[in-house]
């Protein structure tokens, strides 16, 4: 229901743009199209390989590797893949919630999250080349670090 109430005012809201000015709104629904493009294979990529995995790996599986009661070395787990991977924010959510509904804990998928967001392993490369080694390489010690925080918090506050 929810759905149709936000389709409904972006429709509404797409008209009233086209009515004021049909040219930039074009232009608008051209760039949003592109970009669609641009970011549908790594969306789908992941998509697919996160149905296989929970394909291959049963929800016992994953709850003995990043379950709940895994404990530091599921955090570990869970930080160091995030760490790694390199997907967009609005995957990385609905990944989480499967990997939940599967069997992951809570804290684990938090140092899953919060490292895949602020941790860039794929990314040092580029990253060094702006910023400087030193730094790049603080910064992602640091965001590592904070990780492992933000995981300890959240299982603190959801009473894991």
């Amino acid at each position: 229901m929810t759905n149709r109430i936000l389709y409904a005012v972006v429709f509404i809201l797409l008209m009233a743009s086209y009515r004021k000015d049909a040219r930039k709104t074009k232009t608008a629904l051209k760039k949003a199209w592109k970009s669609f493009e641009n970011i549908l294979p790594q969306f789908l990529g992941v998509i697919i390989l996160v149905g296989i995995l929970l394909s291959v790996l049963n929800p016992q599986i994953i709850g003995a590797i990043i379950g709940g009661q895994s404990g530091l070395m599921g955090t570990v787990i869970s930080a160091v893949i995030g760490a790694i991977t390199l997907i967009p924010g609005f995957v990385a959510f609905p990944t989480a919630a499967l990997l939940f509904e599967n069997g992951a804990g809570l804290v684990q998928i938090a140092a899953f999250i919060s490292s895949l967001m602020m941790v860039g392993v794929v990314t040092i490369p580029i990253e060094s080349q702006f910023f400087g080694r030193k730094l790049t390489f603080w910064r992602n010690i640091s965001a590592f670090i904070f990780s492992f925080v933000v995981a300890y918090i959240m299982g603190r506050v959801l009473g894991t």
